[in-house]
């Protein structure tokens, strides 16, 4: 008979889900993007936004939560300049990183993938090689589009930027 360690099985079962990737994969436009689950508090229906005056121009104001008030970021036009289009089936996906809570409108949230990090490719070369940032990996799928990885720091990072004045301008 055969017996197991407890103690080294949780070890191997440890190593095993350290190279599972979970993300949480959401539609904007025709494109399917991904954020890690870790970072991923909830995902909510759209709600009423209110508007935050004087703040940086990518955040479209802010959502009243159960759990207070939390800033909402368009993820349309944080990636490509046009906002989301919201139906009903739009959502915020309210995330968190290093105490920051922040939501995102996304047009549908899609589902989550489990897969093994192997599974992640590099952007290609020549997008990063040009400085773009907000994909930080990308998963092919076959017959369905690829889901593209985004950088949550580099969504953050726009934003602090949007607020910045353009150059030349004196204010």
């Amino acid at each position: 008979m055969e017996r197991t360690d407890a103690r080294t099985g949780a070890a191997h079962a440890a190593s095993v889900s350290a190279n599972l990737v979970n993300l949480a994969c959401f539609g904007v436009r025709e494109g399917v993007y991904a954020l890690d689950v870790a970072h991923v508090r909830e995902i909510v229906r759209m709600a009423e936004i209110t508007a935050l005056p004087m703040s940086p121009a990518l955040i479209e104001g802010v959502v009243e939560l159960r759990d207070g008030v939390v800033p909402v970021i368009d993820l349309g036009r944080a990636l490509a300049g046009a906002p989301c289009e919201i139906t009903n089936q739009a959502r915020i996906a309210v995330l968190e990183v290093d105490d920051l809570v922040v939501g995102l409108i996304v047009e549908r949230a899609a589902d989550v993938l489990s897969l093994d990090a192997s599974s992640l490719e590099d952007p290609p070369s020549l997008a990063t090689q040009a400085g773009y940032e907000a994909v930080r990996a990308v998963v092919r799928r076959p017959d369905e589009r690829p889901v593209l990885v985004l950088s949550l720091d580099h969504i953050l990072e726009s934003v602090y930027r949007s607020q910045l004045p353009a150059q030349g301008d004196p204010s």
